[in-house]
This record gives structure tokens, sequence and C-alpha cells, in this order.
């Protein structure tokens, strides 16, 4: 193990709790109860060249101070301070540390400074790796589908230990492949699962119903927040958030029409709150691009890795047949930049980060009897492509245009793991080089699949390993992450899925070309 992760597991096992270490008492002294609190420990994300976001919450109006150092101790620590933050943010903020070293141990700590009284909060500690600018080893995982089907944070088994396995592995970040909540399903106090055991959870009154307001959607990250594991995690690796339909309402689109769960039947009123929560509590940083709420984006990770993040929920149309002309699904704003982007991308491997499967189709209802209503890029045709699918043709035409190469998608949504490779020779539309698609997930969540692939880009399932019967609980343990290696001497990249407790179910190595 290098002198890197031992000083960051050392840090993070005395402090990554919030512990107060002797030498770093408050400048201003004050009984507890009238002291600022750190809500829900720290985290941070989209790191990127010299520049890092960190995140927290507070109990109060209150400026977020955060300093950092390369050494754990603190001997020359950079001071940062938020803007003031109060209700209308739920008192989440967040700052951009600037100034990093390239490849270093960035050590920081974080406190809340009361608004009127100046009193600070006691420290939480986090730590992550600032961006290399030369070729070395670069470890990261991805998943996605957090606490969903009622499956909350289980006192019995530790939580959402998952989250701790993937700590475990020392990634330089995470990806977190969206429904970073289900916002649309409660958690009760209790479930009887597939093997007749009892799943007990930990309740709140935000997941008690289905979120329709505001403060409902926030309460939903609150939940997770309460998660140890998901705390520690969130202290020691930076993250990467994509979003779903789970932080509105399942399979949610333009259209959409609401149950009977929902007294407010305005998809757009739902949307727009939960996107607000979204960006409130993911560790993100704000772009000019429509107004700081733009997700879509690129992080750069040295030269062998650029991280090419989507958004395929913002821009689509509504769910329908998905036959015929082309249907909007990244739009054509987003679909012009990823093309520009990974055209101008000079990284040895370009990831591309989606919030679903390319192949596999996903049925949400009917258009009318007989007729499948698709939530997915594919839609059940095995012929030429059509609908939504004419987005990802024209993308991948420009690729091969363009020589574009090295690039592979990374993906979950559908509660399984597998391995899908995609070859022209096997498919109704072959202008495209061949590629890899790899799926990951859940993490604590109902496990399903296997999803039946559509044939038009010619996908073939390489691997893939799901639950013998739907919705089965964590208990039965097909809860999955993958893991991607690139090795910094040879450029060559291995993913590897891995099971609830770090098992490796799946690798394959691809050779940079």
């Amino acid at each position: 193990m290098s002198e890197f992760d031992l000083g960051r597991r050392r840090v993070l096992q005395a402090v990554g709790a919030g512990l107060l270490l002797p030498g770093l008492a408050p400048v201003v002294i004050a009984s507890i109860k009238d002291r600022p609190k750190i809500t829900d420990g720290v985290q941070s994300g989209d790191v990127l060249g010299d520049r890092a976001i960190i995140w927290s919450r507070s109990d109060r109006p209150a400026r977020l101070v955060v300093e950092w150092d390369t050494r754990s101790l603190f001997p020359n620590p950079r001071r940062f301070v938020s803007a003031l933050v109060d209700a209308r943010t739920d008192f989440t903020a967040r700052v951009e540390l600037g100034g990093l070293p390239a490849d270093q141990a960035i050590f920081y700590r974080v406190q809340f400074e009361d608004a009127q009284s100046g009193v600070t909060s006691e420290p939480w500690f986090g730590h992550l790796r600032s961006v290399p600018q030369t070729r070395r080893d670069i470890r990261f995982v991805w998943s996605g589908d957090t606490a969903g089907q009622g499956f909350g944070i289980n006192p019995d088994i530790g939580g959402m230990r998952i989250y701790e396995a993937m700590r475990l592995r020392l990634p330089d970040f995470f990806i977190h492949c969206g429904d970073s909540i289900y916002a649309d399903g409660p958690v009760p106090a209790q479930l009887t699962t597939e093997s007749g055991h009892v799943w007990r959870n930990i309740t709140s009154e935000a997941k008690s119903k289905a979120a329709e307001t505001l403060d409902a959607y926030r309460g939903n990250y609150r939940y997770n927040l309460m998660d140890e594991n998901i705390r520690r995690f969130n202290a020691e690796v930076p993250q990467v958030w994509l979003w779903d339909d789970h932080e509105v309402v399942n399979n949610w689109s333009p259209g959409t029409r609401l149950d009977a769960r929902y007294t407010d039947k305005d998809i757009h009123s739902l949307k727009r709150r939960g996107r607000q929560a979204w960006l409130e509590y993911a560790p993100m940083r704000w772009q000019s691009a429509e107004g700081g709420k733009r997700i879509y984006r690129q992080l750069s990770y040295g030269p062998l890795l650029d991280v090419f993040v989507l958004d395929m929920r913002s821009y689509r149309g509504a769910n329908d047949d998905n036959l015929g002309a082309a249907k909007p699904f990244l739009g054509r704003e987003q679909l012009d930049w990823l093309k520009a982007a990974l055209k101008a991308s000079n990284a040895q491997w370009k990831v591309i980060a989606a919030d679903m499967p390319i192949g596999l189709g996903a049925p949400d209802g009917e258009v009318r009897p007989g007729v499948m209503r698709w939530e997915s890029v594919a839609n059940g045709d095995p012929g030429p492509a059509q609908g939504r699918e004419l987005e990802i043709a024209e993308l991948l035409g420009f690729l091969r245009a363009q020589q574009v190469r090295n690039f592979l998608w990374l993906t979950a949504d559908v509660h399984y793991c597998a391995a899908h490779h995609y070859q022209p020779d096997r498919a109704a539309f072959q202008d495209f080089e061949a590629f890899w698609e790899f799926v990951a997930g859940p993490l604590n969540a109902g496990s399903f699949g296997p999803d039946t692939l559509d044939k038009t880009f010619g996908p073939e399932v390489v691997f893939e390993k799901a639950p013998p019967v739907q919705n089965m609980s964590p208990f039965a343990g097909f809860q999955f992450f993958g893991e991607v290696n690139i090795d910094g001497q040879t450029g060559e990249l291995s993913v590897v899925l891995r099971d609830l407790d770090g098992g490796a179910v799946f690798e394959q190595t691809l050779q940079p070309v």
C-alpha cells in the first residue's frame, strides 16, 4: 500500500466521523447547543485541474469554511469561504477549492461559521487526491440505484455496506450513474423478503410517502446521508453525479401521468422540485450554462482519461413507441457537445458515463393495446435505427468517421450487472466501430433482470449476473459496482464487476489502439 493510501486511511479512521483533534479547536469557544452543527457529513466532487468542490450542510444560516493542505496536520492551510447559506438551499453549501498541486494528497477540514455570532461548528475532515498531469495508475468505481424498492438503511446488516466495499477499493473517484434517491419509493419500517426473512429499516418522515414537496425531495437525500457507510465513503472518495428518473418519479418524461399517490399531477412541477433538490445535494460544480442547472459535462483526469457525463433525462421527448423519425433523447445541443468533446479529447481513454444502457429495452406500459411505450433508447425492434436510436446512430457514425478510438460506456439503471459488446457485423446499423458497455448496480436496492437486448447496434451479452426472481432483496447478494483500472505505463484498461462484498464476478481487459 502506498504512503498516500496509508495516510488517507489513518486520517479518515481517526477523524472521518467528525472528531475534533487536539490543537484544532475552533477560534470561538461556545457551548455545544450554541454552535452550528454539520448535519450530513462532507462530500467532495468534480475534481478538475487544480480545483475540487467541497460540500456540506449546516443546521442554520452560516458560511462554509474549508481549509486544505497536503499534510494531514494542516501546517500550512489554505482557506476558502462560501457565501451565506440559509433555508433557500436547505442550508447546503459548497466551495470550490483552487490552486491544488497536481497528483497530491489533499486533506481538508470543514466548519460552519454562524451568520450572526461568528461561532464555528466542530470540524469534519475529508480527503481527496488531485488530478495528475502525467501518466499514472488510475482506479475509479461506478454504480447507481441507491435505496430503492423500500430497502433502506438496515441496522441489522450494518446499513448500506456496499459503500464500504467500494471505499476499501481505494478509488480515485466514484461515478454515480443516477437514481441517487428513490423519491417515489417510500421506506417502510420493515419488509418481508423473498426468503421470508424480515428486512428492517431506519425510517424518516420524508421516506414515509412518495415525494411531492421540495422539502420531501430534500429529505430523501438527508435520509441516505444518515447511513454511516455513505458518510464515511463521501469523506474519502470524490464523486461525479448523474441523475435519472427516480430523483423525480419512475420513468418520468414530458407528459407523464401521475398516479393516485400524488395530489400534484403536474410532472413539470415535480421535475423542478426534484432537480432543485438534486442540485443542492450533489457535490457538483455549478456551470454557467442553463443558469447553473446543466448536468452534462466533461471531467479530464490527466493524459489517460476523460469522463463525459451525460444527461439522458432532461432533454428527452415523451416516452412513446419510439419508432419512425428521430425523437429527442440527449437532445440536439447535448449531442453536438458530446460529438465535439469526444473529437477534441486527447486522452488515451474516453469514458461515457450514462444514465441508461444503449441496447437494453425498458418498457413503460403501452401506448395502445399491443404497442409498447419505451423508457429507453432501445425500442425492441432489431431492425434499422428509429426514434431515439437515431441520435445514437448519429453519434456512433460520427466517431467512426472522425476516427475517435478507445471509448467505452459505463452505466447502471437496470439493477443487475453485465458486459455488452457492440459489433457492427451483428447489427442492423453498421456504420460504427465495435465498443463495450458495462453495467453495474444496484446499491442497496431490489435486484431485477436480465433484460432483453435490442439488436439494432449488434450487442452481445458477454457476461451478466442477475437474480433468479425479480425484486430480490439485498439479503440475496445481487448488488454490484464496477471498477476501472488504467495502467499508467501500458495504458491498458481493465473493468472489474464486483459484488456486495467487493468480490470480483467478471473482468475484461482492453488494450488501447
